[in-house]
């Protein structure tokens, strides 16, 4: 007699890579970011960029990686994000945290 088998549906891990403008630096933002990696469970990283944007690389399930980009969209208290851009990349298996970059 065969025993029943479960399968666990495993998630699709994805990868984003955002860039975000507007009131973006010196308001807190990639700290708000790194918070909302941990609430979502997102491995990656966030920096300035030059140019005045943020940059923010996530890895996770769909589902934790889409609820992350919500968040960044509202961004924290006295920012404002006028535009975020998404780019689809492969899975990078080189992040075991999410951290802030400098």
């Amino acid at each position: 007699m065969f025993g029943r088998v479960g399968i666990r549906k495993l998630s699709m891990v994805v990868a984003r890579r955002f860039l975000l403008s507007g009131r973006v630096q010196g308001v807190g933002f990639r700290y708000f970011t790194q918070r909302v990696a941990a609430r979502h469970q997102v491995l990656g990283y966030v920096r300035n960029l030059e140019d005045g944007r943020v940059e923010a690389f996530a890895q996770g399930s769909e589902r934790s990686v889409e609820a992350f980009k919500h968040d960044l969209s509202a961004g924290p208290q006295f920012s404002r994000v006028d535009e975020l851009e998404e780019i689809v990349l492969d899975p990078s298996w080189e992040f075991s945290s999410f951290r802030i970059e400098r």
